[in-house]
C-alpha cells in the first residue's frame, strides 16, 4: 500500500506541527516570563549599597541573633537571685501518723519561695555571662565591618566590569573599521589574505572579551544583590560615580598601630579571656558557703490526723528564713573543672598572641600592596597620556593626508587598551585602599 503524499496531507501535518510547537513555546515561555518579572535591577551608589547591606544582610542578622541569645543568657544566670514562687497542693488522706509527701506535710494548698542571697559561684557565672554578651556585641560589630568590606569590594568589581565593558564595546568599533580597511586592501591585492584573517581574529577576540566582561558584570551584580539581602535573581548595578578618596594612615607604622588598637578580633578574644577567667573563679568558688532565702506556706486539713498526733493544730502555717550551706568535701570535680577552664583560658591567650602577630603582618602587607598599586596606577596614567598624545598627532597627520585611517584606528585601539590598563590599575589601588582601612578599623567611617 502506497503512503499518502498528497498536498492536503502535508498541509495538515504542517498545521499540527505548528500547533504543537506553539503549545511547547507557550509552556516554556510562561516560566521564563515569570522569572523575568521577578528579577529586578537596582541602581545604587556605594553609600546606599553599604547602608542596605548593614540592614538586610543575613550574616549580620545571624550575628544579631547570637547577640540576643548571649543577652538572654545573662538573664538566665541572674534569675536564681530573684525570688521564685511555686504553688501547688499536697492534698492526701492520712491513716495514722501524717507522713510527708516529697519532703512536705500533706496540705490542701502549699507555696514555696526560694532565692539566692549569697552565692559567689553564681555571681561569677553572671559576670562571665555579661562578658560573653559583650563579646557577642563585638562579634556583631566585626561582622558589620566584614560585610561592609565585602559590599565595597563587590561594588568595585561591578563598577570595574561595567567600565571595561563600555571600553571594550568602543574598542570593537575601531577593530571593525581596521578589519574593513584590511579586507578592502586584500580585495585590491595590496595586502595578503593572511592579514584579513588576522583582522578577523582581532574582532573575534574583542567579541570574546565583551562576552566575558558582560558575564563577569552579571555574576558580580547578582553576588552583590545577595549580600544586600535581595533575591539571587536580582542585580545591583553600580553607578558611574567614583567613590570618595578615603583618608589613609600616613605611614606603615601608624597603620599597624591603628590596626592593633582597633582590632575587633583582639577585643573579642580579650573579652573571651576575661569571661573564661571569671569561669575559673566560679569553679573555685564552689568551695565557698552559700546563703539562700527560703519561705513557705501550707494550709492543713483535720482529716490528716494532725490533732491526734500533735499537741496543737493550726490550719495556716508559714515560715521564712535563711538556708546556710557550707561545703565540707567538694570532691575532685571542683579542681578538675577549674583546671579545665584555666586550660581554655591559656588557649585563648595563645590565640590572642597569634592574632596580634597576624594582624601586624596583614596590615604591613596591605600597606605595601597599596603603595605598589598606587605606583602602578601612576605608571598606567602616564602611559595613557602618552598614548593619547600619539593619537592626537596621528589625527593631525591624517588631516594632512600623511597617515592612513588604518593607522589612526590602530592607534585608537591602543589608546582603548591603555584606558583598560589604567582602569584596572585604578581599581586595584582603590581596592587596596579599602583593604588598608579594613585592617585599621576606619572602614565604616570612610564608607559612611
Amino acid at each position: 500500500m502506497r503512503p499518502n503524499c498528497s498536498p492536503g496531507s502535508n498541509f495538515r501535518s504542517a498545521q499540527s506541527y505548528n500547533s504543537l510547537m506553539q503549545r511547547l513555546f507557550s509552556v516554556l515561555l510562561v516560566p521564563l516570563c515569570s522569572v523575568a518579572l521577578r528579577a529586578e535591577v537596582h541602581v545604587m551608589t556605594l553609600r546606599q549599597a553599604v547602608d542596605r547591606a548593614l540592614q538586610q544582610n543575613p550574616d549580620i542578622a545571624l550575628a544579631r541573633l547570637d547577640e540576643q541569645k548571649a543577652q538572654q543568657a545573662v538573664r538566665l544566670t541572674k534569675a536564681p537571685f530573684s525570688p521564685r514562687i511555686d504553688a501547688g497542693s499536697g492534698l492526701a488522706y492520712s491513716s495514722g501518723f501524717p507522713m510527708s509527701i516529697e519532703g512536705a506535710a500533706p496540705s490542701i494548698v502549699q507555696a514555696r519561695a526560694t532565692a539566692f542571697v549569697f552565692n559567689r559561684q553564681q555571681s561569677y557565672l553572671v559576670a562571665a555571662a555579661r562578658e560573653n554578651a559583650r563579646g557577642a556585641s563585638i562579634a556583631t560589630s566585626s561582622k558589620r565591618d566584614e560585610v561592609a568590606f565585602r559590599t565595597a569590594s563587590l561594588y568595585l568589581d561591578a563598577q570595574r566590569a561595567a567600565r571595561l565593558g563600555d571600553l571594550a564595546r568602543k574598542e570593537i568599533e575601531s577593530i571593525q573599521k581596521v578589519q574593513q580597511t584590511v579586507n578592502d586592501r586584500v580585495k585590491e591585492g595590496r595586502e595578503l589574505a593572511m592579514e584579513g584573517k588576522r583582522a578577523a581574529l582581532n574582532v573575534a577576540r574583542a567579541q570574546q572579551r565583551i562576552a566575558q566582561l558582560t558575564g563577569d558584570q552579571e555574576a558580580t551584580e547578582r553576588s552583590l544583590a545577595v549580600v544586600l539581602g535581595f533575591s539571587a535573581d536580582d542585580q545591583v548595578h553600580a553607578t558611574d560615580q567614583a567613590p570618595a578618596t578615603p583618608m589613609l594612615p600616613p605611614n606603615e607604622d601608624a597603620a599597624i598601630q591603628s590596626a592593633i588598637e582597633s582590632s575587633k578580633e583582639l577585643k573579642r578574644l580579650q573579652s573571651a579571656v576575661i569571661a573564661k577567667g571569671l569561669d575559673v573563679r566560679a569553679q573555685r568558688a564552689a568551695r565557698l558557703p552559700r546563703v539562700d532565702l527560703v519561705a513557705q506556706y501550707a494550709l492543713f486539713a483535720k482529716f490528716n490526723n494532725y490533732e491526734n498526733f500533735f499537741r496543737t493544730f493550726e490550719r495556716n502555717n508559714g515560715q521564712i528564713g535563711m538556708s546556710f550551706q557550707l561545703p565540707i568535701l567538694a570532691g575532685p570535680s571542683v579542681s578538675a573543672a577549674a583546671a579545665q577552664a584555666e586550660a581554655e583560658a591559656a588557649h585563648l591567650r595563645l590565640e590572642m598572641n597569634a592574632a596580634r602577630n597576624r594582624i601586624m603582618l596583614d596590615t604591613r602587607q596591605s600597606f605595601q600592596n597599596l603603595k605598589r598599586a598606587q605606583t602602578a596606577r601612576d605608571v598606567a596614567q602616564l602611559d595613557l597620556e602618552l598614548s593619547r598624545d600619539q593619537l592626537s598627532i596621528l589625527l593631525a597627520k591624517m588631516n594632512e593626508g600623511r597617515v592612513s585611517m588604518q593607522q589612526v584606528e590602530q592607534a585608537r585601539f591602543e589608546e582603548n587598551e591603555k584606558w583598560i590598563a589604567f582602569y584596572d590599575a585604578q581599581y586595584t589601588a582603590e581596592k587596596a585602599a579599602w583593604d588598608v582601612l579594613r585592617q585599621t578599623g576606619d572602614l565604616m567611617a570612610a564608607l559612611q
